[in-house]
């Protein structure tokens, strides 16, 4: 069998560079355009929120206590207080469907529930204050409202789904906490870790943290200037665009206080933990992340660009309201890479060709929780078949939601 995949992959290659014709300037700006979405990602992603949340997951790996987890979050764990906490996760985070990944994949090794731990998966890149405020400003209040409403009860709804859907299967492979490790993990007082965690969140944030003021994740500075919010010169819009203007010496500061925190409070053998922790997650996450953004630039452009499929096919699929229009919407938004906030011009432009409210609903719940590199390394994570079952509720929620809504405005 692995050879027959080894044998698969060269025979596919082969075809590929005999076949396509790369001469045509639609491929040409096709494969322009996945290096350049690559590029993009590895500028404006990478250094300043992927990696701090490969350092954020491998330390909840490590120093995380076993116990704890399944206390809050395990499959036993109390139902209202695990979900009430993953699926509001994404107002404190406000992360990208890929840079959640390593952050999921940490919670569910350490023996999250599937349930829980997917209910965070979704909620981290969906439930993000700015997006949901600039989408209310831009398309309308109630596009705003049925987006938060949506999101927050997307991923509880999710959550519990999947729980019921793998109940048998998680309940056999639910962990139990190893004593005589956790034991070496108490030495140190809780509000030790709890404030080293702390810290490396709030580096993540301010690191990421825009000039329109929230963690974007690597997202364009000036998207409410490309979609025509200026902004009402609030009190609170002044604060966010202070913090801005400070937002490299408050990371300097953090910067410091982390490595005062690790020279006075952890060992040697620990940091060493820490890093092959967290190099684990880099090898396992990111050349699969790099393969699906190639993919999906090759496959339909950077927003405001054209990829091997035309973004006027896209835009004439999307018209109206019917639940084709809304599924297609869904299936186009899991598999584009959308970075936190560029969907509200992205939609603003569809909706300008003609696109439905329905469909531009469903394209907003689904589009920021899923993108084909995230599908690609859930696979590695927990499986096909949860993995499967994941988008497909994702999918089938979003087009259900999208053409209620369509009927209702």
């Amino acid at each position: 069998m692995k050879e027959l995949k080894i044998f698969g992959v060269i025979l596919g290659v082969f075809f590929t560079f005999y076949f396509v014709p790369f001469s045509s300037p639609v491929v040409t700006g096709a494969v322009g355009e996945s290096l350049l979405m690559t590029q993009d990602y590895a500028r404006n992603h990478v250094i300043l929120c992927l990696l701090p949340a490969f350092f954020i997951a491998g330390a909840i790996s490590v120093f995380v206590r076993q116990q704890a987890v399944l206390k809050y979050l395990g499959s036993k764990a109390n139902k209202v207080l695990s979900y009430g906490v993953a699926s509001v996760s994404g107002t404190i985070l406000a992360v990208c469907s890929c840079t959640v990944l390593p952050l999921f994949a940490s919670i569910y090794k350490r023996g999250a529930g599937l349930g829980p731990a997917t209910a965070f998966l979704y909620s981290g890149p969906a439930i993000n204050v700015l997006a949901i405020i600039l989408t209310a400003r831009v398309l309308g209040m109630e596009m705003g409202i049925a987006r938060t409403v949506g999101a927050v009860g997307f991923s509880v709804i999710i959550g519990i789904l999947m729980h019921l859907i793998f109940k048998n299967s998680e309940n056999n492979e639910a962990l139990e906490p190893t004593p005589e490790v956790e034991e070496n993990k108490i030495s140190r007082p809780l509000w030790k870790d709890a404030l080293f965690f702390g810290v490396m969140v709030a580096i993540l944030v301010f690191m990421n943290w825009s000039r329109n003021g929230a963690c974007l994740c690597g997202s364009v500075d000036n998207i409410p200037e490309l979609v025509g919010w200026q902004g009402d010169g609030s009190f609170l819009e002044k604060a966010w665009q202070f913090i801005f203007i400070i937002k490299w010496y408050i990371s300097a500061a953090l910067f410091i206080a982390l490595g005062i925190i690790l020279f006075k409070w952890f060992n040697r053998e620990e940091l060493k933990d820490w890093m092959l922790a967290t190099w684990g997650f880099a090898k396992q996450i990111f050349p699969l992340l790099i393969v699906g953004i190639l993919s999906a630039g090759f496959l339909l452009g950077r927003p405001g660009h054209e990829g091997i499929i035309p973004s006027s096919w896209i835009a004439s699929a999307v018209g109206g309201n019917s639940l084709f229009a809304n599924f297609f919407a869904s299936v186009v938004g899991a598999f584009m890479y959308i970075a936190t906030l560029t969907e509200v011009p992205v939609l603003q432009g569809l909706i300008g060709s003609g696109m439905g409210k329905g469909p531009a609903l469903a394209l907003l719940l689904a589009g920021p929780a899923l993108s084909l590199q995230s599908m690609l390394i859930l696979n590695t994570i927990m499986g096909f078949k949860k993995t499967a079952v994941y988008v497909m509720l994702v999918v089938i929620m979003s087009t259900l939601t999208g053409f209620t809504y369509g009927l209702i405005f």
